[in-house]
């Protein structure tokens, strides 16, 4: 009976940071779990089922029980990574706290592997992608990373959970439209990173090494918005979470957000919100609203 991604029970066996350097043990092999690989830096390349892809940075490698795969890495240019080792359908009797790996040239066949299940939805998550573009998807990844290596109380519990969601986060993010022009998702990549840094069309056009015009239709094509209509966004959520998390005055935030003045920043707010920031703050049943 075929499965959905919902039905996931995970169970993370292991997690470790690896330096990966060329050496013999990264040649063709094949592991008895399931596994993600998150690489930090590039450029390097990664050899699944024969089939070879660039490694580059933030790139995610997705291997299922008994995969074929290989890293080409040089020597004079280690790349570190995130490692995950897990289950997916059994978190009863896990098979990643034990797993092991079979090296080429002997037979890559295994007496026991990770449970597997039919389910489409899994099928459709690919053995290699860019979280470039995903930033959220990328600080989740590193967030189970850590806690499996920092937590003490509940870490297996929470480190499950944690990966349930993210799965089903990331496939979401697969299912719904995203930028895939490089220079539009590098200048998101940094909008996101720093809303408050408000600047013109023109810098943002040069950033991409792009003419205004073309710039603007680009970005409206790969976002399905403008420009500035994105930013004012990223600023707006900014700014709530300022307000809640915060106890900055709201000329403060407006300061720190790029407003001249708190009045722009109180129009602005309330036209998105609904609200004024200062009934934001002090209403939390609307804080809810934050999109």
């Amino acid at each position: 009976m075929k499965k959905t991604l919902s039905e996931l029970t995970p169970f993370v066996g292991d997690s470790m940071s690896y330096l990966y350097d060329g050496s013999s043990n990264e040649h063709l092999r094949a592991g008895s779990v399931y596994a993600f690989h998150l690489f930090t830096d590039g450029p390097g390349e990664m050899e699944i089922d024969g089939k070879k892809y660039p490694i580059e940075r933030r790139t995610l490698i997705f291997l299922r029980p008994g995969q074929p795969h290989a890293f080409h890495i040089r020597p004079s240019h280690p790349l570190s990574s995130y490692n995950l080792y897990f289950d997916l359908w059994d978190n009863v009797n896990p098979v990643s706290p034990n797993r092991s790996f079979i090296h080429a040239p002997e037979p890559l066949a295994f007496e026991q592997k990770a449970a597997e299940f039919p389910c489409d939805e899994l099928d459709q998550l690919p053995s290699v992608f860019s979280l470039r573009a995903h930033p959220h998807l990328y600080d989740g990844f590193v967030m189970i990373a850590r806690a499996y290596e920092e937590m003490k109380f509940y870490r297996s519990e929470t480190v499950n959970s944690f990966l349930y969601g993210w799965m089903l986060s990331w496939y979401n993010a697969l299912n719904v439209h995203q930028p895939s022009d490089y220079r539009i998702v590098r200048l998101l990549e940094y909008l996101n990173s720093h809303p408050e840094h408000g600047q013109t069309i023109e810098a943002w056009s040069r950033f991409c090494g792009l003419k205004r015009t073309y710039f603007h239709e680009l970005f409206l094509r790969e976002t399905g918005v403008t420009p500035k209509a994105y930013h004012h966004q990223l600023v707006m959520k900014r700014a709530a979470h300022m307000i809640v998390e915060s106890e900055a005055s709201i000329t403060a935030i407006a300061e720190k957000l790029g407003y001249p003045s708190i009045h722009p920043f109180s129009r602005h707010f309330s036209e998105h919100y609904g609200i004024s920031p200062s009934q934001y703050r002090l209403n939390p049943h609307n804080r809810i609203y934050i999109r």
